[in-house]
This record gives C-alpha cells, structure tokens and sequence, in this order.
C-alpha cells in the first residue's frame, strides 16, 4: 500500500545512471515527480515516450523529474544497471534515471507497478498517486491525468483526482 495523499514521502537517495547520489529533497521545488518505471515492461514502455515529454514540458516550470528502476536485475537483465545507462547514453530520458537495487525505496513508497506515478507538492507531500493517463494504449491521452495534476499543484490547488489505479507490470521483486 502507497502512503496516503498529504502523507510526507519517504526520502531516499539513489544512484543515478552516472553513479551519482541522487537524494529526493536536495533541491527546491514547486513539484517533484517521481516515476516508478523499467526497461522491460509493456506498460513502462508504452507510456514511456508521453512521460519524456512531460519531463520536457514540465522540467523549465520548475518541477522536479526523477525516474526510479527497482526491478530485479539478476532475473530480468534488461533492468540492469548497465541496460538503465544504455537507454540514458542513448537519450532515452529526459530527467535523471535512478538505480533501486536494493527495492528499499519501492518498499518504502508502496509502489507496485511499472509505472507507478507519485506527484510530491513543495513541502514533500503526497498530491497525486496513479497512473499517466487512463488507457496505456492510446498515445494521444498525452498523460493528462499526470499533467492536470501537475498543473493543479503549480496553481496551488489539490488534483483532482488526487488518486487512480497504478496500471503496469508488477515490480519484479528479488527473493529473499
């Protein structure tokens, strides 16, 4: 289970496909957008080009972009670390892609699917928690679920909806 709307995020720091340490709430911002997503999914990967340009489109209004990989890398390959800085290398992202190799911070969040969106208003709260937009096949959708709410944080409103059902692939959890 996600924490709930108005709930404080939990804070993290990750490693981005650089190497570099990543925390959540090392910079001011209006918005932080926080994606849950893979290189494998059909899910992630339909949806992957209509969140790039919300990353573009939304980044110069001054919103935080953060994409996190949790998946198991040792029994899904293509969700390695070395996959993760291909696509990067590639220009396949447009907002840093961080490394969740211990799942720790998709336990911590709740996140269960791929992709799996979280909208933190500028005190690190919980606005919006769902999916893109409501249908993964339909490119001309453009995430407007995400982008209305994001628009309503940057206005100071709360969105509505504030929730929806995360649609994707199961996060591949490593066995313990």
């Amino acid at each position: 289970m996600s924490f709930a709307i108005g709930a404080l995020a939990p804070n993290f720091t990750l490693p981005d496909t650089y190497g570099n340490a990543t925390p959540l709430r090392d910079v001011d911002s209006p918005v932080t957008l926080v994606v849950f997503t893979c290189n494998h999914c059909p899910y992630a990967l339909a949806w992957h080009d209509r969140l790039q340009a919300v990353a573009r489109d939304y980044g110069p209004r001054g919103v935080r972009i953060l994409q996190i990989n949790s998946n198991d890398a040792e029994r899904y390959p293509r969700d390695s670390a070395e996959a993760m800085s291909a696509r990067v290398g590639a220009g396949e992202f447009a907002s840093p892609y961080l490394h969740d190799a211990t799942q720790e911070v998709a336990h911590a969040w709740g996140a269960a699917v791929t992709p799996d969106v979280y909208v933190l208003d500028a005190q690190g709260r919980l606005a919006y928690h769902g999916a893109p937009d409501s249908d993964h096949g339909d490119e001309s959708l453009a995430a407007v679920w995400l982008r209305d709410a994001l628009d309503a944080v940057l206005g100071g409103r709360p969105p509505d909806p504030a929730q929806t059902e995360p649609v994707g692939c199961s996060i591949k959890w490593r066995p313990y």
